[in-house]
């Protein structure tokens, strides 16, 4: 028991030094870094990534999967009996659409770039404004 005490009071310790400024939720902007580890088009996971919060916090295994309603990110998460629970999560809804945008956007960017480089690879073009397609990847 006393362990449990000790680990108590580290907590309250760790608490009262924390900075005036923290929990205030207008904190300085999120930055994310978004590295794409793996695309797999033509599955329902579509992609999985690593993003690294402000340089301070490591998530791997985020994931962008194709849904009835479109693309969504999904986190990290492990199973409990019938359902998944998140191992961690955004807690506000504009931390959430953050983190959102980033790794959808750095998925869109990371596809462009495919079809790019494939385009160059077979002297190919796609017509301004429209994606190439890449059939058969």
């Amino acid at each position: 028991m006393p362990k449990a005490k000790t680990a108590q009071s580290r907590a309250e310790t760790t608490e009262q030094q924390a900075p005036s400024g923290a929990g205030n939720k207008e904190n300085s902007p999120l930055q994310f870094d978004v590295r794409i580890q793996s695309i797999r088009p033509g599955e329902s996971i579509k992609e999985t990534a690593s993003v690294n919060i402000n340089g301070a916090f490591a998530i791997r295994g985020v994931k962008i999967i194709e849904g009835s309603n479109g693309l969504f990110v999904s986190m990290p998460s492990y199973k409990v009996g019938n359902e998944y629970k998140d191992i961690c999560f955004p807690i506000t809804q504009e931390c959430r659409k953050q983190l959102h945008e980033a790794v959808i956007g750095a998925y869109e960017q990371a596809i462009s770039q495919g079809q790019d480089t494939v385009a160059k690879h077979h002297g190919m073009q796609a017509p301004e404004g429209q994606p190439m397609e890449m059939a058969g990847m």
